[in-house]
């Protein structure tokens, strides 16, 4: 059957506390109500639904040890849409350790401006955004490829890929983003950026470009993850007052 994708617009009042009333998504025990879709129980007894299909298909396929992420979605990073290995990443002659710190800078630096964010997802290609998604994605996308590269180096075999990656929007995803999750989000994500530079710099030229393990080298790896940038530029900076998420400066393709 297929999903028809919902994008909230400016006439739906948010929830209480802050969430944006999402048809189909019941409010559960004492929260005041926003708009339901049809035949969803809504108050106590109410049955959870934990996520939203962003849009038609499978949430996530698996790909086969060392097999690179396919995309989200055009021009986005990371993995779920189960249509094949993604484009092989070009590299150039910057730093990889370099690129994934500054990458991360740039995600946090755009995350410092979304306590001001109105509660409405942002739709961008065929997925929607919200600050938590775009945390959640670009923290989803470190550990996985940093397991992928930790596992190649002492010979086992890589995880499946089990990520539900962009193509679902949790409850979770729809909550507010308090300075209290941009701290959270400032101590993950420079602690990961940290790990993985590190890890980096301690491999030699050969290794990042002749990469044990099957899949895409070290080094192509890092520039592949330093596209996670998208996620945080689909939400884009919220500085000004009364900015609203639905309308945020447009991320170039990665």
């Amino acid at each position: 059957m297929t999903e028809t994708k919902h994008v909230p617009t400016t006439s739906e009042a948010p929830d209480g506390l802050g969430v944006p009333g999402v048809p189909g998504v019941p409010d559960g025990p004492g929260t005041p109500g926003g708009p339901n879709g049809p035949g969803t129980p809504d108050g106590p007894g109410g049955p959870g639904i934990l996520s939203i299909p962003d849009s038609p298909g499978t949430p996530y396929a698996p790909d086969s040890p060392g097999t690179p992420y396919a995309p989200d979605s055009p021009g986005a990073p990371g993995s779920g849409s189960g249509s094949g290995p993604a484009e092989t990443p070009v590299t150039d002659d910057r730093d990889p350790a370099q690129l994934l710190t500054a990458m991360v800078d740039r995600v946090l630096a755009l995350a410092a401006t979304w306590t001001a964010w109105d509660g409405r997802p942002v739709p961008a290609g065929d997925r929607l955004y919200t600050p938590h998604k775009a945390i959640r994605r670009v923290a989803d996308h470190m550990v996985d490829h940093l397991a992928e590269m930790e596992a190649r180096l002492v010979g086992e075999e890589t995880q499946p890929d089990r990520w539900r990656a962009s193509a679902t929007t949790t409850a979770a995803d729809l909550a507010p983003f308090t300075g209290a999750d941009l701290d959270e989000a400032r101590s993950r994500l420079t602690r990961l950026a940290r790990i993985w530079a590190n890890r980096l710099d301690a491999l030699t030229p050969d290794e990042l470009d002749r990469s044990a393990g099957t899949g895409w080298t070290f080094r192509q790896l890092a520039f592949h993850l330093a596209e996670s940038v998208y996620y945080a530029d689909a939400v884009g900076d919220l500085t000004a007052v009364g900015t609203s998420a639905s309308t945020p400066a447009r991320p170039a393709k990665p």
